[in-house]
């Protein structure tokens, strides 16, 4: 096995399924400290958000060939989700209790997505290269997977994980805070 290979594995099967868990544990944290009566239905819907910046970069690198418009798609979700995500503690302060457990997870929670885009560039150096010397001819689109990442029972595997882990218990964080929300209109 050459090291791209071990790296995008890393990726699949340690990288990726630490986000969803680190996730989870912030889910619990949030419904430990009563989110729907603290911070509330504009701290949840944050979190939606943030879901959906870094998974958006998830799934098309699982989809398409990285190429420049991937690559530049990956990198302005991130720094979206890092001025969400520094919007989100600020806001969230002093209105909730934030635990030393949702201290750690938003720790794994900001830096598994660096960490990812960065084995990402690694894995595509030259699609780098070409990035920075601005050779973008032929990269603007998006060409799908010949061959799935982690075979074709990775991403319904996947995809799964992250609805049980993440999707539905941050839906259910978002319904529960917009109950309370409308309860105190």
């Amino acid at each position: 096995m050459d090291t791209a290979q071990i790296l995008i594995n890393l990726l699949l099967f340690v990288f990726l399924p630490l986000w969803g868990i680190a996730g989870f544990i912030d889910w619990c944290c949030h419904r430990a400290t009563d989110i729907e009566h603290t911070s509330g239905l504009k701290e949840s819907l944050m979190h939606s958000v943030m879901g959906i910046q870094v998974g958006i970069p998830i799934l098309m690198c699982l989809l398409y060939r990285v190429n420049v418009l991937v690559l530049l798609i990956c990198f302005a979700a991130w720094l979206l989700h890092e001025v969400v995500a520094h919007w989100d503690v600020s806001y969230a302060t002093g209105k909730r209790h934030i635990s030393i457990w949702e201290m750690h997870a938003h720790s794994y929670l900001a830096t598994l997505p660096l960490y990812m885009l960065a084995l990402i560039a690694v894995v595509n150096w030259p699609v780098v290269v070409d990035l920075v010397t601005l050779n973008w001819q032929d990269q603007m689109q998006l060409t799908p997977m010949e061959y799935p990442h982690g075979g074709s029972w990775f991403l319904p595997a996947y995809l799964t994980f992250m609805a049980v882990l993440c999707v539905f218990p941050y839906l259910e964080e978002n319904i529960r805070c917009l109950r309370s929300s409308l309860k105190g209109l």
